[in-house]
């Protein structure tokens, strides 16, 4: 089984922590709202191939027993990637494909085997979208272990880590005939550590004609969330508009 430890998993310097959402003047989210609809209506949407959502049985690794998420819808998750390559490049993955170097892949230890994530790397804003088709990497402080092409893209190969942002980008129940994935979406404005804040955020936003609510996630924050959209697609059309005042601005699933 691949996605074990790499030749970079020596000791390297980790990034820091994404930082709380920032205040926005009003006429500036006012501006920014005005060239929004005719944003939001070009552009066409995004299609993600389908894949199979398998491999989620138990199993064990070094005397530890790990349980695979049933459903990968709405999953995120930050934390440090490394990658994997020359050392198991052709070797049987866990869903039993061989184990391709150049091609956009990732191990994780709980995401179902075919669920395609969205990564980020949050030092330099860069982003792969990668299929998961192998189990890894099993060192405590790792997240997700990429091929060498998707570590290549997001520029990491350097340092070997990275600390990242992994986005699901949906299961095989989630997507449309078309590819797009159907659901709650929202785009993540800002995180806070003081609710009040966070509340502040909320009013500018409905003053420019948005409707935002407000999450306490595992980040231990208070996350501002706009929409929901149906669908990925048009989650996605807005995320570019709200990245003009929001650059840290991602997409989240919300429960259905």
């Amino acid at each position: 089984m691949a996605g074990g430890v790499s030749r970079q998993d020596r000791n390297r310097p980790r990034g820091g922590t994404r930082a709380p959402g920032r205040r926005v003047p009003v006429f500036l989210l006012a501006l920014l709202v005005c060239c929004a609809l005719a944003l939001a209506g070009c552009g066409g949407s995004r299609s993600w191939r389908k894949g199979g959502v398998a491999g989620t049985k138990p199993y064990t690794v070094r005397g530890k027993t790990y349980y695979p998420l049933k459903s990968a819808h709405g999953f995120v998750e930050e934390g440090v990637a490394s990658w994997y390559g020359p050392g198991f490049h052709g070797k049987t993955t866990a869903n039993g494909e061989r184990y391709n170097q150049y091609a956009m892949t990732a191990a994780h230890k709980l995401l179902p085997l075919g669920t395609k994530v969205r990564v980020t790397h949050l030092g330099n804003g860069r982003s792969v979208i990668v299929r998961v088709n192998d189990r890894g990497p099993f060192v405590d402080d790792r997240v997700i272990d990429l091929s060498r092409t998707a570590a290549t893209r997001l520029n990491m190969m350097g340092s070997g880590t990275a600390r990242v942002r992994i986005q699901s980008l949906g299961g095989i129940r989630e997507l449309a005939e078309n590819g797009d994935i159907k659901g709650n979406f929202y785009v993540q404005v800002g995180a806070f550590g003081s609710k009040e804040s966070a509340y502040k955020l909320i009013e500018v936003l409905a003053r420019a004609g948005h409707k935002g609510r407000l999450q306490y996630g595992s980040n231990s924050l208070w996350n501002v969330q706009v929409g929901p959209w149906p669908d990925s697609a048009g989650a996605e059309r807005m995320l570019a508009v709200f990245r003009a005042l929001f650059p840290t601005a991602f997409v989240v699933g919300g429960a259905e």
